[in-house]
């Protein structure tokens, strides 16, 4: 009986963030940052982990003996810097590939997805775009943050996509 239980929660949570548009905001306490593009949230006891929507930032290491991206602690730290022990407020644009929560994070209004590319710290992401994510307004974003050199943007043509990175190193 457990397992069926478990198999109708999930359904009605996949069901819920599936609909076409953003859906669900809410407010959540930031409780850790995973890396540059995935942070930790709570609210009423529930832990969820939610992976920043529209962008991606440099990769962290996945095994010790590993090295990461170039700017990937800058990235998390600056992140951290942004949302780390504060309230935020997330547009959830349903679910990734993998099967994590997708949100747009804001805090005080200000939009942290666009921030940390704003910053050169995360560019946009490569793959599908979710549905109803103003994409345009990320690619201007990316293109300021190139124009200016920013972060992971002073590499120039020794830059290399996390995109291409974790099909290299996984």
């Amino acid at each position: 009986m457990n397992g069926l239980i478990k198999i109708a929660w999930i359904t009605l949570l996949l069901i819920g963030l599936s609909f076409p548009s953003a859906s669900f905001a809410g407010q959540y306490k930031c409780t850790r940052v995973v890396d540059g593009d995935t942070i930790t949230v709570v609210d009423n006891g529930n832990q969820m982990t939610i992976r920043l929507v529209g962008i991606d930032a440099p990769e962290l290491p996945k095994k010790k003996h590993l090295i990461g991206q170039p700017f990937c602690m800058k990235a998390k730290e600056h992140l951290a810097n942004l949302v780390l022990n504060k309230v935020v407020y997330i547009k959830f644009y349903g679910q990734d590939r993998s099967g994590q929560l997708l949100g747009e994070v804001f805090v005080n209004g200000v939009n942290i997805n666009l921030e940390m590319i704003y910053a050169g710290l995360a560019e946009v992401y490569r793959g599908m775009p979710a549905r109803n994510l103003e994409i345009t307004v990320y690619r201007d974003a990316e293109r300021k943050a190139k124009e200016s050199v920013q972060g992971i943007w002073v590499l120039r043509d020794q830059y290399f996509s996390p995109w291409d990175w974790r099909e290299i190193y996984r």
